[in-house]
């Protein structure tokens, strides 16, 4: 075990240290390669920086307005009769947008339900298997000049669902 804790220590310096090393080795000039990284990333960050800013606020507005809230009471019935808890249905919606507003949604179900209740249990373990597709889709298809998806928006949605579905399915066996 120790030596894991080392070789989790140790993985980036050593990284570092190799990717340094074979620069050295090849004559390569490693500081003009980084400084030439840097200032392309940050040309992309410059381009994508609006969808994120409008995907920040569209999640804010959602969850200030108090449509998540109406969203899980109309939809309580239905999730009654499947025993899904309703109260994860805006997690499960926030965290395809924004997984920092879906760790809030967390958060304000432990302080409400308690972290070992089943609300507790599926939304840790859907936060942990499901992915915020809206946001990655937005960032990595805009980093890269992508406009076709094509299958990947259906697709990601499905195995979001997937993970939602399993998530209660095993924090229901967790209980």
């Amino acid at each position: 075990m120790s030596f894991l804790l080392f070789l989790s220590d140790a993985a980036i310096p050593l990284i570092i240290f190799v990717i340094i090393g074979y620069g050295l080795l090849t004559n390569c000039d490693i500081y003009h390669v980084f400084i030439n990284g840097a200032v392309r990333g940050l040309k992309i960050v410059v381009q994508i920086l609006p969808t994120l800013i409008g995907l920040m606020v569209a999640v804010g507005i959602l969850r200030a307005s108090g449509f998540m809230e109406w969203f899980a009471g109309l939809l309580a019935p239905i999730c009654r009769e499947i025993h899904f808890p309703a109260e994860l249905l805006s997690v499960g919606f926030v965290k395809l947008f924004s997984s920092s507003a879906a760790t809030g949604l967390a958060l304000d179900i432990f302080k409400q339900y308690g972290t070992d209740s089943l609300q507790g249990l599926g939304a840790s373990i859907m936060l942990s298997c499901t992915e915020s597709v809206f946001y990655t889709l937005s960032v990595y298809f805009m980093a890269v000049k992508i406009k076709k998806t094509r299958w990947t928006l259906p697709c990601a949605l499905l195995s979001t669902l997937s993970g939602i579905i399993m998530s209660i399915l095993l924090a229901y066996q967790m209980i």
